[in-house]
């Protein structure tokens, strides 16, 4: 796991210096995907793998001044990048592991992860530690601004059947950590996984 970790790090340090520039457009892409979560004003809201922070502006606006957003990314580049671009001031930055929050059970209204899943050392264990943060009937939103047909292409890859993130894959993963989807969309400009923390 630590070396999972590691390739995770390599790969955003060496492209955390120009990752907004390489991706201009998607602002409008995560405020929908934000919206789509039903945040409250004054709610408690974690983005996880929050790179650069691109989603910490529409996070704040959701929940508000009274609210909480906290980001937390594995790599301090990424952090950097966010404190840089001023993002910082939506929220508090974390350097840390999805798998190990250092967040109480239940300190959560909601989570936010962008391009997480493809991501994470443990794909079932992590997605359970985020339900462990969040208060049961609270929200999950798994999203990028590209599907998945069109996020292989960039890459020159084909979709496969075991990408984590296809509906027949993604569905019994959450089950099985704590989660219940809700919602599925896998579209060309968007791809948004909704999910309810269920109880017990």
């Amino acid at each position: 796991m630590a070396d999972d970790r590691t390739e995770v790090q390599e790969f955003f340090t060496a492209r955390a210096a120009d990752w907004d520039t390489r991706f201009p457009d998607d602002g409008p892409r995560y405020a929908a995907a934000v919206a789509a979560m039903g945040l409250r004003p004054g709610g408690a809201v974690l983005d996880a793998g929050c790179g650069t922070g691109r989603a910490l502006p529409y996070l704040r606006a959701a929940v508000g001044a009274g609210g909480t957003v906290v980001g937390l990314d594995l790599t301090p580049a990424m952090l950097a990048a966010a404190v840089r671009a001023g993002r910082a001031g939506h929220g508090v930055l974390l350097l840390g592991d999805v798998g190990r929050l250092p967040l109480r059970d239940g300190a959560l209204d909601a989570a936010f992860g962008a391009g997480l899943v493809s991501h994470l050392a443990r794909p079932e264990e992590d997605l359970r530690e985020l339900a462990r943060a969040v208060r049961p009937g609270g929200r999950l939103a798994l999203f990028h601004p590209v599907g998945r047909a069109a996020l292989a292409a960039r890459h020159g890859r084909r979709v496969t059947a075991d990408d984590l993130r296809a509906e027949p894959n993604l569905r019994p993963l959450l089950a099985a950590s704590g989660w219940r989807m809700i919602s599925y969309v896998d579209e060309d400009d968007r791809f948004l996984a909704l999910a309810d923390r269920v109880a017990g």
